[in-house]
């Protein structure tokens, strides 16, 4: 999902949309990261949650279970999969409203402030920098003291999660997009947006690679971003110092 112009559609191509489901539940081990993705959450009433990349709506379902007070909005370019995020919200009676459009600030400006903000396998599909983009315009929304999680395919740390990840998700969306993810970028980059308490929560291995949960915090008064430990080589490719989370 880029910031304007094109996106990848939920399961790689339109006509497989209504397919993604059944085949995130298989592949990516759905059910242990979105369940532990909520218990982080840990949605209180007064909180309203921004998804961005909503898609076909399933941490909208998963929220209302956990607290039926959570206030939910989801965004997403994707028209067919928010039909199905629409329909699946109808059929279990939850208030979770939803729009078309590529994320941005000006996007969600009518909407009331986000207390909470999630990324879920979102941003392996986008350029270095639009990751970065993503980031700071979460940033820029979110209450003070507000915090983003990001569940995605992160640092591939072992030969298999490598060779797999490799084989599956970087064969449907290519190399370029998701080597950054696979090198450990996402902690430098969320830092560079200017988050802070900036850590890794949960490491799901799957049959596609390894998914982490990541989460930082806007600071109350937070400035401007920090220093990258991220670059681009002369070749393109990721420069990635290793820093503890």
């Amino acid at each position: 999902m880029t910031g304007s112009g094109s996106y990848t559609p939920a399961a790689g191509y339109h006509f497989l949309t209504p397919l993604y489901d059944a085949g995130v539940r298989l592949s990516t081990r759905e059910a242990v990261w979105r369940e532990a993705l909520v218990e982080f959450l840990a949605p209180e009433d007064h909180d309203l949650l921004l998804d961005i990349g909503a898609g076909t709506g399933s941490l909208a379902l998963l929220v209302s279970r956990k607290n039926p007070a959570t206030r939910y909005f989801g965004i997403d370019p994707d028209p067919h999969a928010l039909d199905i995020a629409r329909k699946k919200a109808r059929r279990a009676g939850i208030d979770a409203q939803f729009r078309q459009s590529f994320f941005s600030a000006e996007a969600v400006a009518d909407w009331p402030v986000p207390s909470l903000a999630t990324l879920c396998l979102v941003l392996h599909q986008v350029p270095l920098d639009e990751k970065l983009r993503l980031l700071r315009e979460v940033h820029a929304i979110l209450q003070p003291g507000g915090r983003l999680f990001i569940a995605d395919y992160g640092e591939q740390r072992s030969w298999l999660m490598r060779r797999l990840f490799r084989a599956t998700i970087q064969q449907l969306d290519g190399i370029a997009d998701t080597q950054p993810n696979a090198d450990g970028v996402l902690i430098p980059l969320l830092r560079e947006a200017g988050f802070a308490k900036v850590r890794e929560l949960q490491h799901v291995k799957t049959v596609t690679g390894s998914i982490s949960i990541l989460c930082g915090e806007k600071d109350f008064g937070a400035a401007g971003g920090q220093k990258s430990d991220a670059s681009l080589r002369d070749d393109g490719s990721i420069r990635v110092s290793k820093i503890s989370s």
